[in-house]
């Protein structure tokens, strides 16, 4: 037995069985895209959904969460935050932040639970989203992820 730290994987998983949260986990190849993300997913690119870490000038953090086809609206957020200054980390402080990599991010099992915003857009739908691991998305109800995380949820994006 080795005493090997979780992977990222692993801690998506107990963490979303912590929280009483059902997620489905799947393999999938690579997408050069969102579109075909999608594809592959056999969903819509607004069912996937980017969990961003957002970096305040306190150092702390938040994860928004934004549909594809959609970005963060910088003055939406900001204003619901009540600060004047955000930023998108680079991919190091990512990492630091949460213990994932880009392109793997999640709220579930991240190393640091951030406070989580949710786009209005999202609620109602069964989304997709990074599952802590290269190679893999997780599908959950988002309206059950919100509730889980007791997230705060806001019109925060705009059209890409």
């Amino acid at each position: 037995m080795t005493d090997a730290a979780p992977t990222g994987g692993e801690r998506v998983r107990a963490d979303a069985a912590a929280r009483g949260l059902d997620i489905e986990v799947i393999e999938r190849p690579a997408a050069r895209s969102l579109e075909e993300a999608a594809e592959l997913l056999g969903i819509t690119p607004g069912d996937i959904v980017k969990s961003l870490v957002v970096k305040r000038s306190d150092d702390t953090y938040v994860f928004a969460l934004v549909p594809g086809g959609r970005k963060i609206s910088w003055p939406k957020l900001r204003a619901l935050l009540g600060v004047n200054k955000l930023q998108l980390p680079d991919a190091s402080l990512a990492l630091a932040a949460t213990g994932y990599e880009r392109g793997t991010i999640t709220p579930l099992g991240s190393t640091t639970a951030w406070p989580v915003i949710a786009d209005e857009s999202i609620a109602g739908r069964r989304v997709s989203m990074g599952a802590g691991e290269h190679g893999r998305s997780l599908f959950v109800d988002a309206d059950a992820l919100i509730a889980a995380y007791d997230a705060t949820v806001a019109d925060i994006s705009e059209p890409e």
